[in-house]
């Protein structure tokens, strides 16, 4: 996959909607009450493959559809291998369940205490607040929750969860997932937030959410006004292609930024959208750019009928190989899988490590040298002579 980009241009504008006043387009409530969610509008609007037909006949019966007229705008409506398009529009890869795929990949539904909290690790829960997204990615980790497409029928239950967090004591972190939590009202992010910092051993506020990305209208100052207010409030967004990174996304995340809200980005490695290092390398220095750091790639999870979006896990660690060392370090994410069946998430790296002994660890570096660092005190380090010379101070 060849890739190349203007890096000086940041994507932006009202493409298909351009008879829409702008206050109109501003105003995210607008965006939400717009958004494609049939086949009907999309073949209004594009020309849908078989592949996709079949993909969005089969999408009530596992995630529906649904695309905020924005983020429509950065689909290719003349490319059916659009990086953009991939993600948010149904394919017939769906009714396709392969080996090993499950509904509930991550184990999340056995580590719930009460309905919509998951207590995995020791010290954090997984606060799920809502079903619903401004849009639904095809590859979803909780398809099988949200829009509620598989009648799971799951009611967020806030006070239950609450009461759980407050009942123990050794939970100092919080994530507000789903769905996707900034879909709440202004009042109801008050509430849980201000719930959270009166409780004393929860130190560490963080919200996972995909609405600055499908949704930028959504940072409004009020919101923002709240951040500040309960801050510091961390975020992780989810960004998967230097395409999605518009002026309005650069926009909402210095609002976030200005606001006190520490900002990271979670991609997900996915065939034909990111699964190539000149593509990854330009996402990172654009997340960059706008005040994000890059923090995880995602190895897919296995969720049923997402095997025609899985990736090598080789070819995760060549991205990885690929910007250690070719890009500042704050440019590398970590790449992890979260373990099947719920056993956390697992650092997958490249392999620099040749040996350990007694006296001494032997590893290559980004270019394939050989270094050796002494674990004995006295013994020389080595490595290329163009890397071992002395140091004078004049």
């Amino acid at each position: 996959m060849a890739y190349s980009e203007d890096r000086s241009t940041w994507f932006e504008g009202q493409g298909l909607w351009q008879h829409v006043p702008a206050s109109d387009w501003q105003d995210w409530i607008w965006q939400l009450k717009n958004r494609i969610t049939t086949t009907e509008q999309l073949e209004q609007l594009m020309t849908l493959t078989a592949d996709e037909k079949a993909g969005c006949a089969f999408a009530n019966q596992k995630l529906a559809l649904a695309i905020t007229p924005y983020f429509f705008n950065l689909i290719d409506r003349y490319d059916p291998d659009c990086p953009i398009r991939k993600q948010l529009i149904p394919r017939s890869g769906e009714m396709v369940v392969s080996d090993g795929e499950m509904l509930d990949s991550l184990g999340e539904d056995q580590h719930s205490p009460v309905p919509g909290l998951v207590h995995r690790y020791p010290d954090r829960v997984l606060f799920l607040v809502t079903d619903r997204c401004a849009a639904y990615c095809r590859y979803c980790t909780r398809s099988r929750l949200v829009s509620n497409a598989q009648d799971y029928n799951f009611h967020p239950e806030f006070e239950q969860g609450l009461r759980y967090i407050e009942a123990h004591p050794e939970v100092r972190d919080v994530l507000l997932s789903g769905g996707d939590p900034l879909l709440l009202s202004d009042r109801k992010i008050e509430h849980l937030l201000a719930r959270l910092r009166a409780i004393k051993h929860v130190e560490f506020i963080r919200i996972g959410s995909r609405i600055p990305v499908f949704l930028p209208q959504r940072i409004t100052p009020a919101l923002c006004d709240i951040f500040k207010k309960y801050g510091p409030i961390w975020m992780s967004i989810h960004v998967n292609h230097p395409k999605e990174c518009t002026a309005e996304l650069k926009a909402a995340c210095e609002r976030l930024s200005f606001a006190g809200v520490p900002l990271g980005n979670q991609s997900v490695l996915l065939k034909g959208v990111n699964d190539d290092a000149e593509v990854m390398k330009a996402l990172v220095h654009r997340l960059l750019r706008m005040r994000v750091r890059p923090y995880y790639i995602y190895q897919m999870d296995l969720i049923t009928g997402g095997s025609h979006f899985k990736v090598d896990v080789r070819k995760g660690i060549e991205i990885i190989k690929a910007l250690r060392g070719h890009t500042t370090g704050y440019a590398v994410p970590q790449y992890v899988i979260d373990a099947p069946g719920g056993g956390g998430k697992v650092p997958i790296n490249p392999d620099y490590v040749e040996k350990i002994t007694e006296d001494e660890i032997v590893f290559r570096n980004y270019e394939g040298g050989v270094y050796r660092y002494p674990l004995k005190a006295g013994a020389p380090a080595t490595g290329p002579a163009s890397a071992v010379q002395s140091i004078i101070v004049h």
